[in-house]
């Protein structure tokens, strides 16, 4: 195994994200100078031991959370650092986050969900997204009739119809059976190509994780790369 301080970064395509140094702990230490970057086209996992600090990270990573110490660099500036205005524009146009409740609109219906991100966005819904994450027959439906599942797949539907440069993603498969589990990962991957997005997952699942670029667990509060 590898730190990722020493992962070479690959020279083709553009750097998206870049985390510098990152320090965290709430009443004990969760990890220290973490380094990662992400490219366009490229997915990453994060996997380690429940408890670990890989959700603490992710949001970090994503702009939720401000860390002890370190960087996050998107579009070469500091995100810690800019505008409560660029922030919210930020995350509302470029980052697509994933969590594993679904913070859906619960008095509305699923089509209606839809639509607040069509709103914010100004992308129309891909009946083609529908199909492949199997929930056009479930549109009409209010939130409270959805299977769990059902539930995730149209959060996750909610966030590809913002066209999200960087998708943070937590437990995204973790409601799904294998099967389904596999077609929406499906989904996501092909999103990320046909759009020169990227990726950061944190899942349990290691058969999912090994199906990303790369893999990095999290362990000794230190980040290593372990594919």
């Amino acid at each position: 195994m590898t730190n990722s301080n020493s992962i070479p970064q690959n020279p083709i395509n553009k750097l998206l994200l870049e985390a510098k140094n990152i320090s965290h702990n709430f009443d004990y230490p969760l990890f220290e100078n973490i380094n990662l970057s992400l490219s366009e086209n490229e997915t990453i996992a994060i996997i380690g031991a429940s408890g670990c600090g890989k959700s603490t990270l992710l949001n970090i990573f994503c702009s939720l959370l401000k860390p002890l110490s370190g960087e996050i660099y998107f579009k070469e500036k500091n995100i810690f650092e800019i505008s409560q205005s660029e922030m919210l524009k930020l995350r509302r146009d470029d980052f697509g986050i994933i969590f594993q409740a679904h913070y859906l609109f619960r008095g509305f219906s699923a089509n209606e969900n839809l639509h607040i991100a069509e709103l914010l966005s100004e992308n129309n819904v891909s009946e083609d997204l529908m199909k492949a994450l199997d929930i056009s027959h479930v549109l009409t439906q209010g939130i409270g009739e959805l299977s769990g599942g059902q539930q995730q797949r149209l959060s996750i539907a909610r966030v590809l119809t913002k066209s999200p440069k960087i998708i943070f993603a937590d437990e995204p498969t973790g409601n799904l059976d294998q099967n389904t589990a596999s077609e929406v990962m499906k989904v996501m991957f092909e999103y990320v190509s046909k759009q020169n997005a990227g990726m950061i997952l944190v899942t349990h699942d290691e058969k999912i994780a090994y199906s990303c670029d790369k893999v990095y667990k999290l362990i000794n509060q230190q980040l290593e790369r372990v594919k």
